[in-house]
């Protein structure tokens, strides 16, 4: 077993209280996305719009019994994104902050443009978005379209393109879009965009699930990009565009997945407060779910070691999002049943729990994906079959 640490077991005390707060706020903002806007100032989402952001940057330090937290470790992630999802995922991934964007500024991004990027962020709550995705093509590098070319007479570079199903794209001032400068798996460069630059228009996009995120198209028609704006310039071409991108989403995995436990412990403990007389069979059901909800939760945690100690747990991150992500669409629709025929008429956060476990499904590629990345993982000889999880390494 995965055992927390003080620290951890003392972010996760923390982290429950402000998950409450999510909790009320989590029909309210289904029904209308806008209101995160006059919920800046609850401690959660105070916490989200300036974590992960590095220490020497001047995040304020986040205090709890003795310890500082800046959520710039993914074992942090973990315990933080399953605590608040359980509050409310549309709470959590609609909130202020960097998310995957300050992730990827980390990687890729050089001091002046970090300082600018972080600053901003620190200066007031801001949203930010991520933009990879493409009608049609999906995450695809193969088959983007967007594209960034050099203006006539040596101007500003030029963005074109359409992406869509991007988060808090309509509400962001400031985001990363990927676009192709030129033909090949190298032609793939990330930019930094200000929304209020001319020919930027975002759209929300209407959604059964995580409406809170308000799910996005953007429309990029010649928005001037200057030079420092390009991410990447003083990197080598095989550690920009897709490279950057790919390490960001293995870094980022294992708090998706930990998201998903954290929806489908919701959904469970829901259960456990509204059928007060359970019969035997469904004791016995809701002890399975409880055990598989650990096992989960044990996965992601070891997902998460993995990627702290860089030791290529690319495999656990890819099995603990697959695995959590069925999990949590298990045990809504199981809990459905547990409540009867009219359970999602009558419990309207059940009927938002099953619909936001289906939207997590999408979100840092699909459990058809992770079966592939493991599956390459397994031929190329890089998970270990005596010791999948590396516990042995470290001698738990």
């Amino acid at each position: 077993m995965f055992q927390l640490d003080d620290r951890l077991l003392a972010l996760r005390r923390q982290t429950r209280e402000w998950a409450a707060d999510f909790r009320e706020l989590a029909l309210p903002l289904d029904a209308d996305p806008a209101l995160i806007a006059e919920h800046v100032d609850l401690p959660g989402v105070r916490f989200m719009s300036t974590s992960m952001i590095p220490p020497e940057y001047g995040p304020p330090l986040v205090r709890i019994d003795g310890y500082h937290f800046a959520a710039m470790s993914a074992l942090e992630r973990v315990v933080l994104m399953e605590e608040l999802a359980w509050g409310d995922a549309g709470v959590l991934l609609g909130s202020p902050g960097g998310s995957m964007s300050a992730v990827l500024m980390d990687i890729l991004a050089d001091a002046a443009q970090k300082e600018f990027y972080y600053s901003t962020l620190l200066a007031r709550p801001t949203w930010t978005f991520f933009a990879l995705t493409e009608a049609g093509g999906g995450s695809d590098p193969a088959s983007m379209r967007s594209a960034l070319s050099v203006g006539d007479g040596g101007g500003p570079a030029l963005l074109n393109g359409t992406k869509r199903y991007i988060g808090n794209g309509a509400r962001a001032t400031l985001g990363v879009v990927f676009a192709r400068v030129r033909p090949g798996p190298l032609g793939i460069t990330a930019v930094l965009v200000d929304t209020a630059d001319p020919g930027f228009h975002a759209e929300p996009i209407e959604t059964i699930g995580l409406r809170g995120v308000q799910v996005s198209e953007l429309r990029l028609n010649d928005v001037e990009i200057a030079d420092d704006r390009i991410l990447g310039r003083h990197l080598s071409p095989t550690r920009r565009g897709m490279w950057a991108c790919v390490q960001t989403f293995d870094r980022l995995r294992p708090a998706v997945a930990a998201v998903a436990v954290g929806v489908a412990r919701a959904a469970y403990e829901y259960v456990l407060a509204e059928r007060l007389r359970p019969t035997k069979d469904e004791r016995d059901r809701l002890d399975l779910i409880g055990r598989r909800i650990e096992g989960a939760r044990q996965l992601v945690l070891y997902a998460g070691a993995a990627v702290d100690s860089h030791s290529g747990g690319r495999h656990l991150a890819s099995a603990a999002k697959a695995r959590a992500c069925r999990l949590a669409e298990d045990v809504t629709f199981q809990a459905c049943d547990f409540l009867g025929p009219g359970a999602r008429f009558e419990h309207p956060l059940l009927d938002k729990l099953v619909r936001d476990a289906r939207g997590v499904e999408f979100m840092e590629g699909t459990r058809t994906m992770q079966m592939l990345t493991l599956y390459q993982c397994l031929v190329s000889g890089k998970i270990n079959r005596a010791d999948p999880l590396g516990i042995g390494d470290r001698g738990e």
